[in-house]
């Protein structure tokens, strides 16, 4: 158990659209955000940009974002448990290959982390549904009664977030990082395939990063062509569908029912 096995969710275990899009699209439809809250985020997510493009550590948009959460202020922590409860009636659509390389690692004594910028209480909704045991690490968000504060707790599990993150996993569950592999299909992801002796490029059909894969190319790490499978995004939709018949009554939570966890 002294080597890990790290793998990213969003594009590398889980298939697009991402969980918190998918997330997102249910909060537009319950009405707890609207433009409105897009609106509020433009400054933030400008700054954080700014930020980034300014300083050492930049990794595009998608780390921006991550960093930025302030669309969630105000919304319910209730309106995740109701989603997480959908999740687990309805589990998200899993890349087979990540699942058969996660059996490989559990074969070998591995012990395995997800490790993703997406939110927590998301991240732990895939892990649960592994028939393995594995360790999360993901991006967490304040509250104050009830309510999402639209706040990172801590830093967002994202770019150079995630190396550090791994160094925090090493020290508490002392896999040996050297030895160690990581599974990742952004160009944000490359701090964390840096850091172990065994990296592994994720590029699933029809969602290729090239500045990810002309790096792979550079250092000599393996590109591993995953399949997505055809007709997904047709699916989700007639999932969203479900989903919206099934809570059309009773969709709202009084706010004096909502608990902080």
């Amino acid at each position: 158990m002294n080597i890990g096995a790290f793998f990213d969710i969003d594009g590398t275990l889980v298939r697009p659209p991402s969980l918190e899009k998918r997330f997102l699209r249910y909060l537009r439809w319950r009405g707890d955000i609207g433009w409105t809250n897009f609106a509020h985020c433009a400054g933030p997510l400008l700054r954080e940009t700014s930020r980034g493009i300014l300083g050492s550590e930049w990794n595009g948009l998608e780390c921006a974002a991550a960093n930025c959460k302030t669309y969630l202020t105000g919304v319910p922590t209730a309106a995740m448990d109701a989603w997480l409860g959908w999740l687990a009636r309805h589990p998200v659509e899993r890349v087979p290959e990540a699942l058969r390389r996660m059996e490989w690692h559990a074969q070998q004594g591995h012990r395995i982390f997800l490790l993703s910028g997406t939110l927590k209480p998301l991240a732990e909704a895939v892990a649960r549904l592994m028939p393995l045991e594995v360790e999360v690490c993901a991006t967490e968000l304040e509250c104050e009664n009830g309510r999402y504060t639209g706040r990172v707790r801590g830093e967002a599990v994202c770019g150079p977030a995630k190396a550090r993150a791994m160094e925090r996993m090493a020290a508490e569950f002392s896999p040996d990082l050297a030895r160690s592999y990581a599974y990742g299909d952004s160009f944000a992801d490359r701090w964390m395939l840096m850091r172990v002796g065994h990296p592994a490029v994720v590029q699933l059909s029809g969602k290729n990063s090239w500045r990810l894969e002309r790096l792979a190319r550079k250092r000599g790490w393996p590109v591993l062509r995953w399949s997505a499978e055809a007709g997904v995004a047709r699916r989700i939709q007639h999932r969203d569908t479900e989903f919206a018949e099934e809570h059309r009554e009773n969709s709202r939570i009084p706010a004096a029912q909502v608990k902080c966890r």
